[in-house]
């Protein structure tokens, strides 16, 4: 990818991503485009993550790039009890937009001092998480454009967009709790374009509240009604995946959308210099020992588990798991967080362990990119995070899913219905399911056709990140048409 030409000072593009790990990541690879492409990068943190991300990847992380810089803000949170556990997301979603708009402010009247006195060069553009999207006020009062990244799925955001058509038809809220489990959820929503042969239990879960006043709920409706503004919106995705979505969304937003990705696969075609590699977004320290123990491994042999950064699960849901993987008699390497079980302890049974000491590794947290494209890898146990499935399919890895929250719901939807690449296990998970599916997907005949069509995505992924693909040139567009236009500031 080639740089911006001429003898100006860099374009700057301050990029603001919602503070949990997965949308980090996300701001991170779009960071390390967009620098590749020649922009003067200042990425803001909070200041609860830009200290985990100093005790798991070290000061060093943070230098070395003149032309990358870090800066933070506070998230309006009281300070946890536990400084290095995943913080309440609807908290976060609340906080930071009743909090957060006054600090970005100043940060950003800081940065412009330091722009007129030539030590970086002056704000041209912001970037934002569009969950965060109080920083539209702040570029409209400064008359910069702004480009909102949406790093979940597109389908989720056609979701999101229709949460005040379902409150207007009186769909939700739910009257009572057992609409959950009644078979409510089962109704067919075939009036939202773009979106065929749905149904309710198959939108962004967001929606499942009694309480007429969720805060959460309002909260994204306000997002999606607040994008409107911004200069343009871009996803993490490419138009044979998603196309339909975007379609449907263009009829909503005359906001210019941009569909740009995998930002896995873009970056992986880029031979990047080893400082930019560096820059890693992971708040926990990643255990290298993953990677040695699958060079040990046959060929596709290995069961990859890892429920992502928010997933909660009770000790009973994580016993089934473990028993399932245990009587598979597959390897597996499982990512355990030390807050991954809703009462605080991870605990698996001494029988497990011997059980499965011989082909078994547990760890808590990893490289996930070279895990799953390491060779040893056959299979994805999953929550269906966007970039848990973009990876996936990056590295030509079927999953089973087992959605969880927000946006993976539907994501394990169009991955099990349209797109072909996975197969879905019950929320009320069982040991004999696990063993069932685990043994299909890593040697059953659904299993092929799925690693088959996972190759099949991967292909067309490249080919749209490489010059003159959809994703490429839509990047180059977004950065022309809209980043790079002359404003009052």
């Amino acid at each position: 990818m080639g740089s911006i030409a001429g003898g100006e000072s860099k374009p700057h593009a301050v990029m603001t991503p919602f503070p949990s790990q997965g949308h980090i990541n996300s701001g991170l690879k779009l960071a390390k485009l967009l620098h590749l492409r020649g922009f003067f990068i200042t990425f803001i943190n909070t200041e609860f993550n830009h200290k985990r991300l100093l005790r798991s990847r070290g000061v060093k992380m943070l230098q070395g790039l003149s032309d990358f810089q870090f800066e933070t803000i506070p998230d309006g949170l009281p300070l946890a009890a536990d400084d290095d556990a995943t913080q309440d997301i609807p908290s976060l979603c609340v906080s930071t937009r009743k909090n957060c708009l006054i600090p970005f402010q100043n940060l950003l009247g800081r940065l412009s001092d330091s722009a007129s006195h030539g030590l970086i060069p002056p704000i041209t553009c912001l970037v934002s998480d569009a969950v965060m999207f109080f920083t539209i006020d702040a570029a409209q009062a400064l008359g910069l454009p702004i480009v909102l990244l949406w790093p979940p799925s597109t389908y989720s955001w056609l979701g999101f967009a229709h949460y005040q058509n379902l409150l207007d038809r009186g769909i939700v809220p739910l009257k009572d709790e057992s609409y959950l489990t009644n078979g409510y959820l089962e109704i067919e929503i075939d009036w939202i374009p773009g979106m065929r042969d749905i149904k309710l239990k198959d939108l962004p879960t967001l929606l499942r509240t009694t309480n007429p006043n969720d805060l959460l709920f309002h909260f994204l409706i306000e997002m999606a009604n607040e994008a409107h503004k911004a200069s343009a919106i871009c996803f993490n995705t490419f138009d044979e995946f998603e196309g339909e979505a975007v379609k449907a969304l263009s009829s909503i937003y005359s906001t210019p959308l941009y569909t740009i990705g995998p930002f896995t696969a873009f970056l992986s075609q880029i031979e990047q210099n080893n400082q930019l590699e560096s820059l890693n977004s992971s708040l926990w320290k990643e255990e290298t020992k993953c990677l040695d123990w699958l060079e040990l491994k046959e060929l596709g042999s290995v069961v990859y588990v890892n429920f992502g950064s928010i997933t909660i699960m009770s000790s009973e849901q994580l016993y089934e798991f473990a028993w399932g993987l245990a009587d598979s008699k597959k390897p597996f390497l499982w990512i355990i967080r030390p807050d991954l079980v809703n009462d605080g302890s991870v605990i698996v049974s001494p029988k497990f362990l011997n059980e499965t000491k011989d082909r078994g590794l547990m760890a808590s947290w990893c490289e996930q990119e070279k895990v799953l494209n390491h060779p040893s890898i056959g299979g994805f146990l999953t929550h269906c995070g966007w970039n848990s499935m973009t990876e996936s399919v990056c590295a030509g890895v079927p999953m089973i899913c087992w959605p969880f929250f927000a946006d993976q719901q539907t994501n394990c939807r169009y991955a099990c219905k349209d797109w072909g690449i996975g197969v879905e296990i019950d929320n009320n998970v069982k040991r004999e399911d696990v063993e069932k599916l685990v043994n299909e997907l890593m040697e059953g005949e659904k299993g092929k056709k799925m690693r088959q069509k996972t190759l099949e995505w991967r292909k067309i992924a490249e080919e749209d990140t490489r010059p003159g693909g959809s994703s490429y040139i839509n990047l180059e567009k977004m950065i022309k048409d809209v980043m790079m236009i002359k404003t009052k500031n």
